[in-house]
């Protein structure tokens, strides 16, 4: 990346007066902002820390497409980035942003670093997250899956189906909690028994507020109460009386997304792929080829 005029200036005067500062955007919207100057700074609506202790290595660019990548080396604090924020995965691909600034006049900076954050160590106080370049998105498949099944995610730009309507969405309080995979809810009702199952519960307030897991199943218990069990335990604490938001489920058929959903004419899927059996038919003089049985 180019410097700043401005920047490259001041670098070039031969008495500097520069820092790096790192900016970073959590997928809830939560900012944090680190620098290695002795002092805060404040910019582009960051407020970049001091005494945080975190360093960065050497950032490797390079020309074309290759990844760029880097690692941030930090102290855990309550101020800043939390055990208990790692643990729950608060920071997981958060943005990341890092600025080489004049800290005499913050308005000589430039942008050194763009990415994500991928995978975090830690260990003895400390942390290392590795910064991903932008170059990194690329490696991320694209382009649509022929399969019979829905290819959608309920909710989505491809979906677009709306599941903020109280027929498809509640939210109610939890009555006990089990290694933040089992939950006990209050009844609720006007749902059938398994009209949550391979949907998402959010956790809306508590500890674990924020994070979200998908549904394994779904179904009444005998006093009444609902009953949920994720398919991957939470990363944080739920706690009884912490509120959480049910979203019906979608097993990504033809018939549940025309009789669930009354959403037939955004099916993502191809229902009509031929099976095998048709693949492996032959010509025959009389009758049709239909696909079915050739006995």
């Amino acid at each position: 990346m180019g410097f700043q005029a401005e920047l490259l200036a001041h670098l070039q005067s031969g008495e500097t007066t520069v820092a790096r500062a790192w900016g970073i955007t959590r997928k809830d919207g939560v900012t944090l902002g680190f620098t290695d100057h002795d002092q805060d700074l404040s910019f582009d609506g960051f407020v970049f820390k001091a005494a945080t202790g975190l360093t960065a290595s050497a950032i490797e660019q390079g020309t074309g497409l290759s990844v760029d990548n880097a690692e941030a080396i930090g102290m855990l604090c309550d101020a800043a980035v939390t055990e208990h924020d790692i643990e729950a995965g608060r920071l997981d691909d958060a943005e990341v942003v890092s600025w080489m600034v004049n800290w005499v006049d913050v308005s000589e900076r430039s942008v050194v670093f763009r990415g994500s954050i991928g995978e975090i160590r830690r260990a003895g106080g400390a942390f290392v997250a590795e910064l991903r370049g932008l170059a990194e998105k690329l490696n991320v498949p694209r382009g649509r899956v022929y399969q019979r099944p829905c290819t959608a995610v309920l909710g989505d730009a491809a979906c677009q189906f709306d599941v903020s309507d109280a027929a498809f969405q509640v939210q109610v309080s939890v009555a006990q909690a089990d290694q933040g995979r089992m939950f006990d809810l209050s009844a609720i009702s006007g749902f059938d028994e398994g009209w949550f199952t391979r949907g998402q519960l959010q956790v809306v307030s508590g500890a674990a507020q924020g994070l979200s897991g998908l549904i394994k199943r779904d179904w009444v218990a005998a006093d009444g109460a609902r009953q949920i069990e994720l398919w991957e335990a939470l990363r944080a604490e739920v706690s009884v009386g912490d509120e959480v938001l049910l979203t019906a489920g979608c097993d990504k058929r033809f018939s549940t997304c025309r009789k669930k959903f009354s959403n037939l004419l955004n099916f993502q899927g191809f229902p009509d792929i031929p099976g095998e059996d048709w693949i492996k038919s032959y010509p025959k003089k009389n009758g049709g080829n239909t696909g079915g049985s050739l006995r």
